[in-house]
């Protein structure tokens, strides 16, 4: 009987990875370092890493987990922190990682490369099979499994990183790998007062608001988990309406899942305009409250 290992950060990163984890394997274990997740894998751990210390250190108690358990297949979510975990178990296993999956077959995994630019396929050498996958690849509502978790001991390494101080961030509610439609707003927004104009589109729309990374990374007027790119989220919505988004190849690879793209931007010359179905040159300050009226 085949098993998958699964390693996640965040709790809807989790229930994808334990969804897409039951098409490669008959048994599906889960190990978190984030809140611990109940009802999305045959056997699930938890670990509360110490205030004192970082959750990147946590990958002595991953290892031996999977020591314990085994694994075929392991599947890690695309967070800085569940990477680190992977990598470690992928050394310690002698195995190469393939990271940014989007699809399994057959043992093949496809993904991207040279910033999305290009998209190869690879399958494993050795015994177990390391893959990595962001968000929106699976679907987290078909995740089953107990309701048990068990609490695994956080064990420190012996050259344990130094926390030397830390800052919260504010709560996130963004949920872009759900949502049916998303408004993404670029650099074309002159001022994070103009936000308002999209939020009044994506209300209208009941779509999520998400960003393209200057915007999350840059200025900060959006939480992380709302860019969306190549090494930020991969969406599949019905409709994304990119605004004030040049188009560049780094951000369309995130998006081109889509059922129908549409843009607005003032530049009629503009990248998107090549990659969207629908188009609209404009000022956004002029086409965006056309459209929330028209809706």
């Amino acid at each position: 009987m085949s098993k998958a290992f699964v390693i996640a950060e965040t709790e809807n990163g989790a229930r994808e990875l334990c969804a897409g984890a039951r098409k490669l394997a008959d048994e599906v274990v889960l190990v978190t370092v984030g809140a611990p997740v109940a009802g999305a894998a045959d056997k699930s751990f938890h670990i509360d890493v110490p205030a004192g210390n970082i959750a990147d250190d946590a990958y002595v108690t991953v290892n031996k987990i999977y020591d314990a358990e085994g694994g075929d297949v392991v599947l890690g979510e695309q967070t800085l922190r569940a990477l680190s975990l992977v990598g470690r178990l992928a050394a310690k296993l002698g195995a190469a990682a393939i990271t940014g999956v989007s699809a399994v077959e057959g043992g093949v995994a496809t993904s991207m490369y040279f910033g999305g630019t290009g998209v190869r396929q690879a399958k494993a050498a050795g015994d177990v099979s390391v893959y990595t996958f962001g968000a929106g690849v699976f679907d987290a509502a078909e995740a089953t499994g107990t309701d048990a978790v068990e609490e695994a001991a956080f064990e420190a390494p012996e050259n344990a990183v130094a926390k030397t101080g830390s800052e919260a961030l504010p709560p996130s509610d963004v949920n872009l790998a759900g949502a049916d439609a998303i408004v993404a707003c670029g650099r074309g927004f002159g001022s994070e007062e103009d936000l308002q104009l999209a939020r009044d589109l994506a209300a209208k729309l009941g779509a999520e608001l998400a960003c393209s990374r200057p915007l999350a990374e840059g200025v900060d007027w959006f939480p992380r988990e709302a860019y969306v790119g190549v090494s930020g989220a991969v969406v599949s919505p019905k409709v994304y309406v990119a605004v004030g988004i040049s188009g560049q190849m780094q951000h369309m690879v995130g998006c081109n899942g889509a059922d129908v793209i549409v843009a607005v931007n003032k530049d009629k010359n503009a990248p998107v305009f090549k990659a969207c179905d629908y188009g609209f040159v404009g000022d956004l300050k002029t086409v965006l409250p056309a459209l929330t009226a028209a809706l």
